[in-house]
């Protein structure tokens, strides 16, 4: 066993697991559907019309009457009339607000667009979609279904269409409800210039003859991504942060098998998906009710009820959160709430892979092109590991000497094994040669190359990032597969480099390799592709020449 034949057995496993996971997303078995009695099943396209509602989405009366707040009955919602569909208009966003429930329905990143062409339309965070749902629901429980602000609750709106004014940092979309005693309610969308952030709050004003409580809520419901990568896995699904838990993933399955309850001080919860996400962000200070639940029909909710509000006749009271809803920037993110930077998913190689895209936007910051700045750090880890390579390639090299004697010995002993073996350890001690020497110095940088590849396909940075000449987006794949055939052909010169195996299967099985990595490389983003193609050059213009020098004798 030779050093590069167990980077190469350790980076095919890692693509065999990427591709098996992709695969079971895929064609997987489905979970179950949980399945509701008297549930409403009918959805409809709705882009401009009204969400039917899903079955039993409202918080549970059980996590309301844990709170003291009135009793409460389950509600099973039925398809109401649509409310009015209201556009806003930001620098970032352009959102549509539904006043049937004053719900967030819809969420373009006006500057991300969707593809490369010219006249591509923003990409679309939230939608309302028959295939592809991502709404934000919130409301106030009263435990008096029909008379109660909650997100099937019809408000009113001041005006159909806003636009962030020129000079204005903040603009506000006022939704209005108010019961037949006398109860206010103004629910407010608080858009800001620049920003991922969004204030959702409620100010109540009573002004009936009788004390009133309720307890807001605030959730995400979605249904899985219908279009993803068949050769990448990234996570779609729910997670949560808690100070003592930390970041926590509870998936669609998870949310299948048990619905989540549990008290926690600060925090955050969130729906992620590849590059994007939508988190919703409680009081600091406050205790909230987390919860999860899988409603049917592929749909499923997270989120958390706030502490409760009582309002005495005559008096006024305000409650809201906080909601980011964009781009997995960790920068922006870090200054939103404590871990929120966390939902850049790197595994569990977050402490080696969070320096290293420290590094790349270091380089970035110079260079201003992400395909030079994965060249540069590449050319830095290259140069990090230098020693340890060096010594693996001296390795190989005295190997490589051996041979032509390894192969006389194989050819004496025959299948003799035993004696075989004992005739090259003693080869071995005499020539002051450790075959297993160069394999550690490469089993080192295994989890480099692994934290980098994390980094490098969960940047949102690299997303449409164009690098030269034909790579117009590092997160594609070549359209021209040139790249992956550089990546082979530097494979298959490597190879050469290498002693070539005593097993002729097993040399047969050498010379597949750059075929099959070749073919997998070819569906993989290009950045990943051209640090490949970089570390490979790198490392045989550094082998070469120890080779080189292996055998006049100078190493």
């Amino acid at each position: 066993m030779d050093n590069p034949r167990v980077l190469l057995a350790i980076a095919l496993s890692f693509i065999i697991l990427l591709m098996w996971q992709s695969w079971m997303d895929d064609y997987g078995p489905a979970p179950e559907q949980q399945v509701v009695e008297g549930a409403a099943t009918e959805t409809t396209d709705t882009t401009g019309e009204q969400i039917q509602p899903a079955p039993d989405d409202m918080p549970t009366s059980e996590v309301l009457a844990q709170k003291a707040v009135d009793s409460l009955p389950d509600t099973k919602p039925s398809a109401q009339p649509a409310g009015e569909q209201i556009e806003v208009l930001t620098d970032t966003y352009r959102a549509v607000i539904d006043t049937r429930g004053g719900t967030l329905v819809e969420l373009d990143l006006l500057q991300y667009p969707e593809t490369h062409d010219p006249d591509s339309p923003p990409f679309k965070l939230l939608e309302q979609g028959d295939a592809q749902l991502f709404i934000a629901q919130s409301g106030l429980r009263t435990g008096k279904t029909d008379a109660e602000p909650n997100h099937h609750a019809l408000f009113t709106a001041d005006q159909t269409h806003y636009r962030l004014a020129d000079g204005a940092k903040v603009i506000e979309v006022p939704l209005h409800w108010t019961d037949s005693k006398g109860v206010q309610v103004t629910k407010t969308y608080r858009f800001h210039r620049s920003s991922y952030l969004i204030n959702v709050g409620f100010e109540v004003a009573n002004k009936s003859s009788s004390n009133w409580s309720a307890r807001p809520y605030y959730q995400l419901q979605r249904t899985p991504l219908q279009k993803k990568s068949r050769f990448l896995y990234t996570y779609t699904g729910g997670v949560i942060y808690s100070p003592e838990e930390k970041y926590e993933k509870i998936s669609f399955s998870d949310m299948e098998d048990e619905n989540l309850s549990r008290d926690i001080k600060g925090g955050w919860a969130a729906m992620l998906q590849h590059y994007f996400l939508g988190a919703i962000i409680p009081d600091p200070e406050a205790t909230a009710h987390y919860y999860t639940r899988a409603l049917g029909n592929e749909r499923y909710l997270i989120g958390f009820s706030d502490q409760g509000l009582s309002v005495a006749p005559g008096e006024q009271a305000v409650t809201g959160i906080r909601f980011f809803a964009g781009p997995k920037l960790q920068h922006m993110m870090a200054e939103v709430a404590p871990g929120l930077e966390l939902t850049v998913d790197y595994g569990k190689l977050t402490l080696l892979a969070q320096p290293i895209f420290w590094l790349l936007e270091k380089i970035h910051a110079l260079v201003g092109n992400w395909g030079w700045s994965i060249i540069f750090l590449t050319m830095l880890i290259k140069g990090m590991f230098f020693k340890l390579s060096e010594t693996s390639y001296r390795s190989m090299a005295k190997m490589r000497n051996l041979a032509p004697r390894m192969k006389a010995l194989k050819e004496r002993y025959g299948d003799d094994k035993q004696k075989l073996n004992q005739a090259m350890m003693e080869m071995y001690k005499t020539e002051k040669v450790n075959p297993l020497g160069g394999c550690l110095p490469v089993l080192v940088q295994i989890p480099v190359f692994i934290a980098l590849y994390w980094v490098l396909l969960e940047s949102v940075e690299m997303r449409q990032a164009p690098f030269m000449l034909w790579l117009q987006d590092l997160s594609s794949a070549d359209p021209y597969f040139i790249l992956p055939l550089l990546m082979g052909i530097t494979m298959l010169i490597q190879q050469k480099l290498n002693p070539a195996p005593m097993d002729p299967i097993q040399a047969k099985v050498m010379m597949v390799l750059p075929v099959v990595f070749t073919v997998f490389f070819a569906f993989f983003p290009s950045g990943l592709v051209l640090y490949w193609v970089v570390n490979n050059t790198l490392s045989i213009a550094q082998q070469y020449v120890i080779t080189k020098r292996v055998e006049r004798g100078e190493a």
